[in-house]
């Protein structure tokens, strides 16, 4: 018999693989109250992110979060077809805000809701964000379960038998957990994600705002290989945290892919870095940020080879990372239940 009261990694649930049957996706709409973020382009973001949630919702059921009083703007914006609720949140990112789903193999399901203090503080104002994990699951009927530290769900992903994969820049960064050591961290995701075994990178790309997560690096792909976001620029400031990142994939005995073209794009004022693993896998297709760059194609290709059964769909990706993210940070998947 198991504790109820235990921690759903100790009741047999974990971070589920991405091909894992999902019963929709939420994508967060891009807020008035993060504008400067986007640098007086949230016309654009919002522009990217309908086009994003416009794509998958013709392979996925989509449910979109609008902050409160912006949920009609978002409707219209985004068109027919698509659900828009409103909740008091801060920011657009909901893989690092939203619940983290953990499943079992007989369709139990858990919401967890984790600790969230604006990627280390990047932000001085996030009491919403930090309580939209609650309020998503109690929307979607999943009573949440409060995890006793900070965790993105952008700072980790998992393969179907329990491996999660992770960096240590960001689990290990003491703005966030203070200062706690890779033994502690283990622990944790033993209990609250039922992780098996966890496979440290030492860092993410230089130019993530997060600090260094492990959704801009690695993607898991639906045959167990692992997607790598490479550069063969040996001045890329990412050339030697990628390299690091394959001997440690390649230690843990996991087979690896490389996307070996980083796209640093320009993007309004800036060069912005897309990369590729920043992805959302769905049911029945994965959704690939794109920059616009000569090799999209060819990595495209390598994708769908690690999806078989799966379209793979290309969507922009130069506005999102201009705001800090991908279409990975900008999803929360929900994992199908029994009927609970």
């Amino acid at each position: 018999m198991t504790d109820a009261a235990a921690p759903p990694g100790r009741r047999g649930l974990r971070l589920p693989g991405p091909t894992v049957p999902q019963e929709r996706v939420v994508v967060g709409w891009p807020t008035m109250k993060r504008i400067d973020a986007w640098r007086g382009h949230l016309g654009a973001a919002r522009d990217a992110v309908a086009i994003v949630v416009r794509t998958i919702a013709e392979l996925e059921p989509v449910l979109v979060v609008a902050e409160v009083g912006e949920g009609r703007a978002a409707a219209g914006w985004i068109g027919d077809g698509v659900e828009v609720v409103e909740l008091p949140m801060d920011d657009a990112w909901l893989r690092d805000t939203g619940p983290v789903v953990l499943t079992d193999a007989d369709g139990g399901r858990a919401a967890v809701h984790f600790g969230f203090d604006a990627w280390g503080g990047r932000h001085d104002d996030y009491t919403l964000d930090a309580a939209l994990g609650g309020a998503l699951a109690d929307h979607l009927g999943l009573a949440p379960e409060r995890a006793p530290f900070v965790l993105e769900a952008g700072a980790v992903t998992a393969t179907a038998d329990g491996t999660v994969i992770t960096t240590a820049s960001c689990l290990l960064d003491p703005a966030r957990n203070g200062a706690v050591d890779a033994a502690t961290v283990e622990a944790w995701f033993a209990d609250w994600l039922g992780a098996a075994r966890v496979v440290w990178l030492p860092s993410g790309l230089a130019d993530d705002r997060a600090g260094g997560h492990v959704t801009n690096l690695v993607a898991v792909g639906g045959d167990g290989r692992i997607l790598l976001q490479t550069t063969t620029d040996a001045s890329d400031a990412d050339h030697h945290a990628a390299a690091a990142a394959r001997t440690a994939l390649a230690d843990a005995g996991l087979e690896v892919v490389e996307l070996d073209v980083l796209p640093h794009v320009a993007c309004f004022d800036a060069t912005v870095e897309v990369p590729y693993v920043n992805l959302h896998v769905g049911n029945a297709g994965v959704f690939v940020p794109l920059g616009g760059a000569a090799a999209d194609g060819e990595m495209l290709d390598r994708i769908a080879d690690c999806f078989p059964g799966r379209q793979v769909v290309g969507v922009p990706g130069t506005v999102l990372a201009y705001g800090g993210g991908g279409v990975r940070t900008l999803t929360c998947p929900i994992p199908a239940g029994s009927a609970d």
